[in-house]
């Protein structure tokens, strides 16, 4: 019998593959779905700080200072009895989840300022969560703002919400950092239980017929779980904390790879919402199939066991594997005209 089960964040797992914050999560019935799939846990889909500050600008002007506006237009505003933010949306959603479901439910908050989470943070615990991910999605674009406080901004944030609540915390990162191992030591000094990895950034493009700048969704690509692999494998080596990989998992071929790498769990997102969530079943039962025909007997056994420290080459993910690369390439003969 193959032992699926996995330690994520404190948590016990029955197996490493959990969903991760997507539009599948704003459903219960999608939900239930993924939990009939196999889903381990779920992480619901996120609550965005700058949506948040905007929805509570508006509420102070249209509902609290209504008597600043004529009379007559002031009957057009929502009674403030049924008046629902999104957080109160969001709570009512966790609750229900909470209720349906029997596995974890992971409540993700997506911001870059310290203020306000705290308070925020505490509320997501009362309504159940089981683990808060803070993903904080951070475009480093001020020439005057330095490495070093781009830094200081995750670490604030984890500790702001350190003093509030008890239940585990994880970090999703970027890969966008001048030294990562030491980033993901100073968060595991600061409290946190884990860190994600990575972030995608989504990049905007430029429409040559309008001359504007527009956003575009590209669902993630096998190849992208490549970047996982490799600072999974270092960071093994140096942390005891959960790493989860997220990114480029489309089938059990790269769920496996991280799993040995050092994964304690592997997100999964554009393959479901490509392909629904049956997907996730199939990659469990591949991964079963996989396991039994190289005779491993559980995930806590292989799992890491191709992590930087146990490589008999540790270079494999280092600076030599980069020359190796580049050197090994050769131009076929006769394609250049």
């Amino acid at each position: 019998m193959i032992d699926l089960s996995t330690d994520y964040l404190g948590l016990k797992l029955k197996n490493p593959l959990v969903p991760s914050a997507s539009p599948l999560s704003k459903h219960i019935d999608t939900l239930l779905q993924l939990e009939d799939a196999g889903a381990a846990a779920v992480v619901l889909h996120s609550l965005y700080e700058e949506e948040l500050i905007a929805e509570d600008a508006m509420a102070d002007r249209f509902l609290f200072h209504a008597d600043l506006h004529d009379g007559e237009a002031s009957g057009f505003l929502p009674d403030h009895g049924q008046y629902q933010s999104s957080l109160d949306r969001y709570i009512a959603h966790l609750q229900q989840a909470k209720a349906r479901l029997s596995i974890p439910i992971i409540a993700s908050l997506n911001g870059v300022t310290p203020g306000g989470w705290v308070d925020l943070g505490k509320e997501l615990q009362d309504a159940g969560a089981d683990a808060l991910e803070l993903n904080v999605y951070h475009v480093a674009a001020d020439p005057l703002e330095s490495g070093d406080l781009v830094e200081g901004r995750y670490v604030a944030l984890l500790h702001e919400l350190k003093s509030v609540v008890s239940i585990p915390i994880i970090m999703k990162l970027s890969p966008f950092f001048s030294s990562l191992p030491n980033l993901v030591k100073r968060l595991e000094a600061g409290g946190a239980s884990g860190v994600a990895l990575f972030n995608r950034f989504f990049q905007p493009d430029i429409d040559l017929d309008s001359l504007e700048m527009v956003d575009q969704l590209h669902l993630s690509s096998r190849e992208e779980a490549l970047l996982r692999i490799r600072w999974t494998a270092i960071l093994r080596s140096h942390t005891t904390m959960t790493l989860a990989a997220t990114g480029g998992v489309h089938g059990y071929e790269e769920a496996m790879k991280l799993l040995l790498a050092g994964a304690d769990v592997v997100h999964l997102a554009s393959c479901l919402l490509e392909h629904g969530p049956g997907r996730l079943s199939q990659i469990l039962q591949d991964m079963r199939a996989w396991m039994i025909e190289r005779e491993y007997s559980s995930v806590a056994q292989l799992k890491g066991s191709m992590s930087q420290k146990n490589l008999r080459d540790p270079s494999a993910v280092a600076r030599l594997s980069y020359i190796r690369v580049l050197d090994s390439f050769t131009p076929r003969a006769g394609v250049w005209r």
